[in-house]
């Protein structure tokens, strides 16, 4: 299981904070590991008090996980002091990996996080680090030192805060639009993001979107796809907040878990797979309009319960690189190809499609992999596979598609991981 590292503040109520951190990583598959930079007593209604924890023992915390744990991704979130900042900026900066930052400044509530001194820390040590910054409104006018008022102060915020390389993503909740519009400054450019409003976003929105962003940048996602899997995550979470107290209600990390264990799995399965095709795929083997993996749902009825890789997996200046996130109902033609497959052989959720050669066709029977040729047509798809495999009492290892316009070799597998195996021994 992938790790990522949430170094935050604690949360009395369990709202926000490292709690929340916990969650929301662990409903996406990543397991979290916590430093605590300080202890608070807060309920849902008011901060009571800060207790900083001494910045030898946040060392210590970092350097005991950091010398043992493979960390894919950092967050950090309430930092509260100038010299917990240093001592964070310090011991990261020796270690490569994405770091997030959530520059936590102002509870939900309206209570101060932190010591005056901090910002220009942050702005100077920990954001020229970072992979990416999350601030509201407020936050983006502290580090950028300038009012938003306009688009243009907007604009002119997210430079001067990601000045030094840094990606800017600026929640738009805080501001007095009839839609959310979130801007992400990345590579000089603008991409303007809108969601409907809801209601109050709650308790501890900020930290569960951040750690939904850190969550799937563990996962291997880049920057974009990582926002634009948390964004739609966090709807959802602040769609179905709930109370716990007087004040506030808490946004809900585990709304995923409902109703949606077997996506969650099947969606990280694909993850691991295709960071391993990118790893090991060789580029002849990739076809033109570009390679994908697609797995279904156990009994799935159509494309919408199949996943696969959002606009293929395509070669870039030499390189395998994956364009899109994992998304159900993105991959429709191996979709209908594995349905039909399905239906003489529901154990078999899985295909993936190569570049159509000679030598690998001659490779697949060296190696005691079975095939069976069809001719597909892209009218009648279900139909020439369901031809083929009539009759047979196991299912094949690969389909060679001899149709003249669009040869291909689809392999087939039972998940993801046979599918690699079945992949390194073509290799």
């Amino acid at each position: 299981m992938r790790t990522a590292l949430t170094v935050a503040g604690s949360d009395s109520v369990g709202g926000a904070g490292i709690e929340a951190d916990i969650k929301a990583m662990s409903v996406l598959g990543v397991h979290a590991a916590a430093v605590i930079t300080a202890v608070t007593a807060q309920n849902t209604q008011e901060v009571a008090g800060i207790h900083p924890v001494p910045e030898e023992f946040i060392k210590l915390q970092l350097e005991s996980v950091l010398k043992d744990c493979d960390i894919k991704a950092v967050k950090t979130g309430m930092l509260y002091s100038s010299g917990i900042a240093e001592t964070v900026a310090d011991i990261l900066e020796d270690h490569e990996m994405p770091l997030i930052v959530d520059p936590v400044l102002v509870s939900g509530t309206g209570f101060d996080l932190y010591d005056k001194p901090l910002i220009n820390t942050l702005k100077k040590r920990v954001i020229p680090m970072c992979e990416l910054v999350t601030p509201n409104k407020a936050e983006a006018e502290a580090l950028s030192g300038i009012r938003i008022k306009s688009l243009e102060d907007l604009r002119l915020a997210c430079e001067l805060i990601g000045k030094q390389g840094s990606s800017v993503y600026v929640k738009g909740g805080h501001f007095d639009t009839p839609a959310v519009i979130d801007y992400l400054y990345l590579s000089s450019e603008f991409t303007k993001f809108e969601y409907p409003k809801l209601k109050k976003s709650g308790h501890g929105s900020g930290c569960v979107l951040s750690s939904f962003i850190t969550a799937n940048m563990a996962k291997g996602l880049d920057v974009v796809n990582s926002i634009i899997k948390s964004r739609e995550l966090i709807q959802e979470s602040i769609s179905t907040q709930y109370s716990i107290g007087k004040g506030d209600p808490v946004v809900n990390p585990m709304v995923k878990i409902k109703g949606e264990t077997d996506r969650i799995a099947v969606s990280d399965a694909l993850d691991n797979a295709v960071n391993r095709i990118i790893d090991i795929i060789p580029n002849e083997m990739i076809p033109s309009e570009g390679i994908n993996i697609a797995m279904a749902l156990k009994d799935a009825a159509g494309p919408e319960e199949i996943a696969a890789v959002d606009r293929r997996i395509t070669v870039h200046n030499g390189i395998p690189k994956r364009n899109g996130p994992i998304r159900f109902g993105s991959a429709e033609h191996l979709s209908y190809i594995l349905l039909s497959v399905m239906k003489h052989h529901p154990s078999c959720r899985c295909i993936m499609n190569l570049a159509y050669s000679k030598d690998t066709v001659n490779i697949i029977e060296e190696v005691g992999l079975s095939s069976v040729s069809v001719n597909i047509d892209k009218n009648y798809i279900s139909e020439s596979v369901e031809k083929a495999l009539s009759g047979m009492k196991r299912v094949p290892d690969a389909i060679i598609d001899k149709n003249p316009g669009r040869k291909a070799i689809k392999l087939l597998a039972e998940n993801p991981g046979n599918m690699i195996d079945k992949l390194e021994q073509i290799l």
